[in-house]
């Protein structure tokens, strides 16, 4: 189970929208590290630090896509133009920080935000509700994604695996994320 900051530390003080996107981001972060090691523990194999990375970049994006849906709730559209922005460059700066450390200088972030983008305009396409979240076509276009990075070896049973439990896990943690925080 992952371990998440839901709550301030000081509950009577206002945080600036800023401040939410990072604590937001960083448990964005913690499960979508969450979500991998549930794959390896359900007996997928990841090969390497790269693929890893890549899959977590994946959940990012996703979740940030599941949040941008989720904000119309909390913020007016300016106010959520920044959540959606500096949620974006914070995990970017995570995911970031991490690919500096394993293989040195990049422009990983950047490279985050693309595909980011494009991601994001192609989920835009799909269905979502505050009740149920993302629709089935949404978590199967998801979840192709996750099993093109994982390879051949498991392509069968990856897609079901994130639709089935992942996206689920990963949609319930967000709304308990964002309602603890924003709220």
């Amino acid at each position: 189970m992952v371990r998440l900051k839901m709550k301030w530390h000081k509950q009577d003080k206002s945080h600036s929208i800023e401040e939410e996107a990072g604590v937001i981001a960083y448990n964005l972060w913690k499960v979508a590290m969450d979500a991998i090691l549930n794959l390896e523990n359900a007996d997928y194999q990841t090969d390497s630090n790269k693929q890893r990375l890549e899959l977590v970049a994946d959940n990012l994006i996703f979740m940030i896509h599941l949040a941008d849906r989720m904000s119309i709730e909390y913020f007016d559209e300016d106010e959520r133009a920044r959540f959606i922005g500096e949620l974006s460059n914070k995990c970017g700066k995570h995911l970031a920080d991490n690919y500096h450390e394993l293989y040195g200088t990049g422009n990983y972030k950047q490279a985050f935000i693309d595909l980011l983008n494009s991601r994001v305009a192609e989920y835009a396409e799909f269905d979502f509700s505050d009740e149920g979240g993302p629709g089935f076509a949404m978590k199967r276009y998801y979840g192709e994604y996750v099993t093109g990075i994982m390879g051949e070896k498991h392509n069968k049973w990856v897609t079901s695996q994130m639709m089935d439990i992942e996206v689920p896990a990963m949609y319930r943690h967000l709304k308990r994320i964002m309602k603890n925080i924003i709220e």
